[in-house]
């Protein structure tokens, strides 16, 4: 076994891409994109830190609550998490981001890759205000390229099968977890009481 450390050396393993895989690029949100969007709980926005490190940090709310503002730019929300801002500060460091959507009981997931800045404007913030509150930022995404990616890694997962629900039941709880990674002691907030103080600051 040898590692591959060439692009010659990669595509020696693979066939070229499709004609179709190239061509369904686009360098704007048409409708499907916009529809796809929309109807997303959920998406993955990937970032690259000065350390040259990359990550992937979860987004989610109602289907919708990423906005499209016009044909090659989004808005998302930035609510209440850990305060570590690994997303934010890479942004900071280097603006280029990808972003995965997906859709509950759709096999195909909505590729997007774009620069983005942060922005504190209230009009930005304003239109995702809920019970009264409003995200402290918006990371505004100007689309650089967009694509439909295929089902088969949703359809090889079986994500959206019941059968393959597994109760939270068989990890311990997140903060046992926590704590024997990091090496403390005491009590252990037990997971179904962490989670209703998670619903209490969701916004």
């Amino acid at each position: 076994m040898a590692a591959i450390t060439s692009t010659e050396a990669l595509r020696a393993i693979y066939p070229p891409p499709t004609e179709r895989a190239l061509k369904k690029q686009l360098d704007r949100l048409d409708k499907h994109c916009r529809s796809f969007i929309g109807l997303s709980p959920f998406l993955v926005i990937s970032s690259m830190g000065s350390d040259g490190l990359a990550d992937a940090s979860p987004r989610g709310d109602l289907p919708g609550f990423v906005r499209v503002l016009d044909d090659t730019t989004i808005a998302i929300p930035d609510w209440p998490g850990n305060n570590r801002l690994d997303t934010l500060t890479n942004i900071l460091a280097e603006p280029a981001i990808g972003l995965l959507f997906l859709v509950p009981g759709v096999d195909e997931v909505m590729r997007v890759n774009g620069v983005a800045e942060l922005r504190d404007d209230e009009e930005l913030r304003r239109p995702f205000e809920r019970s009264g509150k409003l995200p402290r930022l918006v990371i505004l995404v100007q689309v650089k390229e967009a694509y439909l990616h295929c089902a088969k890694a949703v359809m090889r997962a079986r994500l959206w099968d019941p059968a393959s629900r597994v109760e939270r039941s068989v990890l311990p709880s997140m903060n046992e977890m926590i704590r024997d990674q990091t090496g403390g002691d005491g009590p252990v907030e037990p997971q179904h009481e962490m989670v209703e103080r998670y619903r209490k600051v969701l916004y």
